[in-house]
């Protein structure tokens, strides 16, 4: 499977490090909500398809990026910085 990192281009999955699911909602801080930070912490959907996943290019440049990749066929759909640049927007 090959990521095209915004800033070295298409790159093996061997230098990129998984960093978790990109979809879901982190409950305030100051919530006492148990039921809220349970399901935040145990409850993992495991969608079948086009899925937005953190990564971070960890044997290259080490940026992380946002990655769409389908969960059926590993087909990388997009790529951005997770965090666009101050200077521009995100990079597909």
């Amino acid at each position: 499977m090959l990521i095209s990192c915004p800033h070295c281009g298409p790159r093996d999955l061997a230098e990129f490090s998984y960093q978790g699911d990109a979809t879901r909602t982190r409950p305030d801080p100051a919530s006492t909500d148990t039921q809220a930070w349970h399901d935040y912490v145990y409850a993992r959907p495991n969608p079948a398809g086009p899925h937005r996943e953190f990564w971070q290019h960890a044997g290259g440049c080490r940026a992380h990026l946002l990655v769409v990749r389908d969960t059926l066929t590993h087909e990388i759909h997009s790529t951005a910085l997770a965090r666009p640049s101050r200077a521009g927007g995100e990079t597909a």
